[in-house]
């Protein structure tokens, strides 16, 4: 990433060092994964949809420990890979919005809070900006070569209320307390990069 682009990364030192962690990223260009495995303080396990894993991409993501979900079901194995990845203490990466968009964390999915409330896992907002501002001369579909990409991570917090609850409610309360977090999050980070 430090090849190709010009990251400003802010606030990696509020990733805990040690123990599960989720890092919840806003979505809105092919790079912002790559971006944050490239520049985060602690080897990271993204959920990623299986169509990217297509040719050769397939084999190094499967090698470097991306774990690949089936969108159209309830994909039980990536669900037992990604709690596995929380049990051993490891980082997981999650698109709360589920695919590319905004990048605004407006609409979430459940499932950042099924993770974080099962895993026992804080989170990690980080906010990509800079991907998606416009693209680049040789290849259309990045941002231009050596142009800045900001990364900014927050202060981690549970998703949870404390009480250990799994229900359908509490984990509907869940993301609306990760939503509030997350969007606060963003507007800081908008403030700080100035974008």
């Amino acid at each position: 990433m430090y090849g190709l682009w010009k990251p400003r990364v802010l606030g990696a030192w509020k990733v805990p060092a040690t123990g599960p962690v989720i890092l919840a990223v806003n979505h809105s260009h092919n790079i912002d994964g790559p971006m944050v495995i490239g520049v985060a303080p602690r080897a990271s396990h993204f959920l990623v949809k299986k169509e990217a894993f297509v040719g050769p991409l397939g084999p190094f993501m499967r090698a470097v420990g991306q774990v690949e979900v089936d969108r159209s079901t309830a994909d039980r194995t990536a669900v037992t890979r990604a709690l596995g990845v929380l049990k051993d203490g490891g980082v997981l990466g999650i698109f709360p919005e589920g695919s590319r968009g905004e990048g605004d964390f407006a609409a979430l999915r459940a499932g950042l809070a099924y993770f974080a409330v099962r895993g026992g896992a804080p989170i990690v907002p980080v906010a990509v900006l800079g991907s998606s501002e416009k693209s680049g001369r040789l290849i259309k579909a990045l941002p231009p070569l050596r142009s800045r990409v900001d990364v900014v991570f927050g202060d981690p917090f549970d998703a949870g209320d404390g009480s250990g609850r799994r229900t359908r409610k509490a984990l509907d309360e869940a993301t609306e307390r990760i939503q509030k977090h997350l969007a606060a999050h963003l507007d800081n980070a908008r403030r700080l990069t100035g974008r």
